[in-house]
């Protein structure tokens, strides 16, 4: 069973939610990226979405947007990304591994080249934010045969109808995104958020996880009882940005900020 079921399976059962934490891959090196991935593993994440990095972040803020500009300054590819993702696996058998990225660089990377190495390197899922269902043909054919399923966004702005059909192409989880907008800090709207969790929820067996906006440990104990988990990244990438010059406060300030916002999803 793909270990994104697993821990959806396994968090259902003790009534948790997932804390899915987003970080740039190579933010703002390889080796410190790698140790700063593990400590935040090490910190609780349930599900660790792995950024790639890309010069034309247009759902992104801007601190992942600097965190993007980072990593591609400091050589980041997809390879690199694919390596950074197969020592996260040696070192943990169990977390989830998404790879969050836009359509360009997997097309430039190879579409087959990449189903075969994202599942040696031990990764669970894709979501890929500017590919529609419609377009994603092209990518399916090569991920027949491993066990890498496409994770899709519903826009807070989606219809019913189209939430059901956006559902029936997607797997592991549904990213239901909070506010308009980009990533980042902002206003959130809670009541509007359980209307769409719950119209989402009867269009899908698949857990619903929250996205966007959500930066406070306070916004994650607001807001993961809507859903099955929330998505947090700006915050957790804002602890690179802040302590760049100081590499071990800047892991221990990450796993700080890590570890309060998986107890908000306890709660």
């Amino acid at each position: 069973m793909n270990r994104i079921t697993t821990t959806f399976n396994h968090l259902a059962q003790q009534r948790r939610r997932a804390l899915v934490g987003y970080l740039t891959a190579g933010d703002p090196a390889f080796d410190a990226s790698l140790a700063i991935l593990l400590g935040a593993v090490k910190a609780g994440l349930d599900v660790l979405e792995l950024g790639v990095p890309f010069s034309d972040p247009t759902a992104d803020g801007p601190v992942i947007q600097d965190a993007s500009a980072r990593a591609l300054k400091g050589g980041m590819t997809v390879a690199r990304v694919l390596e950074l993702a197969r020592r996260v696996r040696a070192a943990n058998a169990t977390v989830p591994i998404v790879l969050f990225s836009y359509y360009n660089p997997m097309l430039h990377f190879g579409l087959e080249r990449l189903a075969q190495e994202a599942d040696a390197a031990g990764v669970d899922g894709l979501l890929l934010v500017d590919l529609p269902p419609e377009e994603a043909g092209e990518l399916r054919a090569p991920l027949t045969g491993h066990d890498l399923p496409l994770i899709r966004l519903i826009a807070p702005t989606t219809s019913p109808e189209r939430m059901a059909q956006i559902a029936r192409n997607a797997g592991g989880f549904l990213y239901l995104i909070t506010r308009t907008g980009v990533t980042g800090a902002g206003t959130l709207d809670r009541e509007r958020i359980r209307q769409l969790a719950v119209s989402l929820k009867h269009s899908t067996p698949l857990p619903v996880c929250l996205g966007f906006g959500i930066s406070t440990a306070d916004d994650v104990r607001q807001l993961a009882a809507l859903a099955d988990g929330v998505v947090v990244g700006s915050a957790l990438v804002n602890c690179i940005r802040e302590n760049l010059g100081a590499p071990a406060t800047m892991i221990a300030r990450l796993a700080t900020v890590a570890a309060d916002l998986v107890a908000g999803t306890r709660r």
